[in-house]
């Protein structure tokens, strides 16, 4: 998150991080189906394209914010909010298609 301007915090190796992702390891035989990851690459193809250009606009924003920062101090709350939102879809998509723990197809949004 330090490399995408989400926090000032220089990230420490040696204690507690400002970030922490939960993911819930699944009870395979109740909750996945076994024949879905076959086509969950491909379900998740318009997921990939929106991200991608929607990302590009996150890398825009945050040159943006950058400079935002430099000049009066602050991140931008909306852009921070956006940018926020782009890593929650993508790694929402990352954990249905990629790592397989969930069968429930990610929303297209950014809450």
């Amino acid at each position: 998150m330090y490399f995408l301007l989400m926090s000032d915090v220089y990230p420490s190796t040696d204690e507690e991080q400002s970030v922490h992702l939960e993911i819930n390891y699944p009870d395979v035989k109740k909750d996945l189906n076994r024949w879905l990851p076959l086509v969950k690459w491909f379900l998740a193809i318009p997921h990939l394209y929106v991200l991608f250009f929607i990302g590009i606009a996150a890398f825009v924003c945050i040159i943006v914010a950058w400079f935002a920062i430099l000049f009066t101090g602050r991140y931008p709350r909306g852009i921070f909010d956006f940018v926020q939102g782009v890593y929650r879809w993508g790694l929402r998509v990352t954990a249905y298609a990629f790592i397989l723990v969930t069968d429930k197809y990610p929303p297209f949004s950014l809450d």
